[in-house]
């Protein structure tokens, strides 16, 4: 009896200190649990709170706990696994990599702080994320491993083998074959250089998709230790999009590079059957040599002055649109949309091209052609008795004409430079908008100015239209001319006035009978 007294003594005495120290009660008068049962609740609760971390087991078993600075597996020993591992080791976690055959990763392939186990050995290392470091072929050989990964995040970040995206995607296929696991899709975009370098130097933007919000949650969690940006893009149906996305050859890039390749097409054509092949067919001249360079350094300022108006003509397509239904809460058509998206990239192939035009045009002083023809303009000279011949009319010409076309090309080398995601990003959204609409009709008036001083008044002369074809740079001056006509238009009083009230959210009666009002520069009006 002594002894079930000193007993009792000194489980309350020690369940006081407790709650004195933890600041919780321990022991409730209403609770039926025996003084025993509560001493030994409470020795195990000191117990725990002594250590300083929970061990893998605890923190797998305890719901909605996963700290990313605990242990990650990566199941594969590929190149992929590698960038991963040297990622993850950077962000302060702890990352174990199983294999096949451990025996036949090298020594020093990995990091010494990454720990190399075989795969059932990784799996049940793992607190609750794994990646699936290998390809989709392979998970079946995973399947013996169903135990040991319930329960945890399977990241699959393979890509799809071909351009399909009906059936399944292999996360979908993975989700399948582990049934009790948090399948997420992500880092299949992120390539092993990304990795490696880290968010700085590569894309930061992290795909990702899943049925599991809890699966998300803690990829998410995980992304964002290793600085890069996660995207929520959906359920694991969005794997089939995700995982083809690697496999598009410049999807955004192919409507503008088949524009410009075709009007290239065109005025190379042009020009050869004008200058190369009606003269030698009519006339026995042989003037194939220019294939290689003239001809091609006249086709690309015309295609570089004709890309260059496609960039504002959707423009001013959307503007008349919008004024013509007096809303601009009605969508454009989607060919009109479509052409609004790929401005960028019209822009930079006109840069591209007028770029060319000013190499080869430096490469002509360097042509035998033109040399010969220099050593012909001399003799003819000097048979003739001319000592100092001066052509005052072409002396201006060539000045102006090749000053505005410096200039032009200066000012959209400004323009491909600020279409560059990190300059873009620093600059506001009038400053965007004043260099890439206000310096880009600059650059578009000086490409034209450019072209009609190159021209001058060879155009009125019936010479420059051999067999009734105009010369290419008449064609490729027609479309600029009528772009910066409509915009002159637009740029009237009257219309510029109807146009902002329109994009500021006021509409016609027709669209919209309720009496509007509308803040005007002095008031509302």
């Amino acid at each position: 009896m002594i002894r079930n007294v000193l007993f009792c003594t000194v489980s309350c005495l020690y369940c006081t200190v407790t709650e004195a120290r933890t600041g919780c009660t321990v022991l409730d008068q209403h609770s039926p649990r025996t003084a025993r049962e509560s001493y030994l609740d409470v020795v195990d609760h000191g117990r725990r709170s002594d250590d300083s971390l929970l061990s893998d087991s605890e923190v797998a078993d305890a719901p909605g706990v996963c700290l990313t600075s605990q242990t990650v597996a990566i199941l594969g020993s590929g190149d992929y696994s590698r960038s991963l591992a040297r990622r993850l080791l950077a962000c302060g976690v702890r990352v174990v990599v199983g294999s096949r055959c451990v025996n036949r990763i090298p020594s020093g392939l990995f990091p010494d702080a990454v720990e190399l186990r075989n795969q059932e050995g990784a799996a049940s290392q793992a607190v609750c994320v794994v990646f699936m470091a290998l390809f989709p072929e392979h998970y079946r050989s995973l399947l013996g491993l169903q135990s040991a990964l319930a329960g945890k995040v399977l990241v699959d970040v393979s890509n799809a083998a071909e351009m399909k995206i009906h059936g399944p995607s292999n996360a979908e296929r993975l989700a399948e074959l582990f049934p009790d696991s948090l399948v997420v899709k992500g880092f299949n975009t992120v390539s092993a250089w990304e990795l490696q370098t880290g968010p700085h130097d590569g894309s930061r933007q992290v795909l990702i998709c899943s049925n599991s919000t809890e699966g998300k949650r803690k990829v998410v969690e995980l992304v964002r230790k290793m600085g890069f940006h996660p995207l929520d893009v959906g359920g694991l149906s969005a794997a089939r999009e995700i995982e083809v996305a690697s496999l598009r050859l410049f999807p955004s890039w192919s409507g503008a590079i088949i524009v410009t390749f075709l009007l290239f097409f065109f005025f190379y054509g042009y020009g050869f059957l004008r200058g190369i092949l009606l003269p030698f067919l009519a006339q026995g001249h042989n003037a194939f040599y220019r294939l290689a360079l003239s001809l091609v350094n006249e086709s690309l300022p015309a295609v570089a002055l004709v890309t260059l108006a496609l960039v504002y003509l959707p423009g001013l397509f959307a503007a008349w649109l919008q004024l013509w239904r007096g809303t601009k809460y009605q969508r454009f058509p989607s060919w009109l949309d479509y052409w609004l998206q790929r401005r960028k990239q019209l822009g930079l192939l006109s840069f591209l091209c007028a770029a060319l035009h000013g190499v080869y045009s430096l490469c002509q002083p360097l042509r035998r052609i033109t040399l010969h023809r220099l050593v012909n303009t001399a003799y003819r000279q000097v048979k003739a008795g001319v000592e100092e011949p001066w052509d005052e009319l072409g002396v201006w010409r060539s000045e102006l004409y090749l000053s505005c076309g410096v200039l032009g090309l200066g000012v959209l080398s400004l323009l491909a430079i600020t279409s560059l995601p990190s300059v873009g990003n620093t600059l506001n959204w009038r400053e965007f908008t004043f260099v890439q609409s206000g310096l880009g009709y600059i650059a578009l008036t000086l490409s034209i100015m450019h072209t009609l001083f190159f021209g001058w008044d060879l155009v009125f002369h019936i010479e420059a239209y051999p067999f009734y074809m105009p010369p290419s740079s008449v064609l490729a001056v027609a479309l600029p001319c009528v772009v910066l006509l409509c915009r002159a238009v637009l740029l009237l009083p009257c219309i510029s006035t109807r146009l902002a009230r329109i994009r500021r959210g006021w509409e016609s009666k027709r669209n919209c009978p309720v009496l509007q009002t509308h803040v005007a520069d002095d008031g509302i009006a």
